[in-house]
């Protein structure tokens, strides 16, 4: 992962940033039930105007996480899981790689106990 290139990384800055926003999320979930919905179906979800729903699904469809298609006037919008894989690889690289260093931490502690209850008993 620490090979991982620019056009990698600003794929995933863009993931993120997607995902930062508690509706885009909600709107990911909605479509993780459905095959697809209509722009006004996920803006029925929402106590917002519609012209916010379409600013979030804009910023979904720019960082890849929401296909539209577009028939006569109904927009079709369906979910597109490529960026939400790369994201979750990138993460379970790092969760790995922490998991590594606190089962590390943990075999220090359990190692330094032994030694800090003899030389407390030595003390006494």
């Amino acid at each position: 992962m620490s090979g991982m290139g620019a056009r990698t990384a600003e794929s995933l800055t863009t993931t993120f940033h997607a995902l930062a926003h508690p509706i885009r999320r909600e709107i990911v979930a909605l479509l993780t039930r459905v095959e697809h919905a209509t722009v006004l179906e996920i803006a029925g979800h929402f106590a917002i105007p519609l012209n916010g729903i379409s600013k979030h699904l804009k910023v979904l469809e720019s960082a890849g996480i929401l296909k539209r298609a577009i028939s006569g006037r109904t927009h079709y919008c369906s979910l597109q899981t490529a960026p939400l894989a790369q994201a979750e690889a990138w993460i379970a690289h790092y969760r790995q790689f922490w998991q590594e260093r606190l089962d590390g931490l943990e075999r220090f502690l359990e190692n330094k106990k032994p030694q800090e209850q003899s030389q407390e008993q030595e003390s006494i």
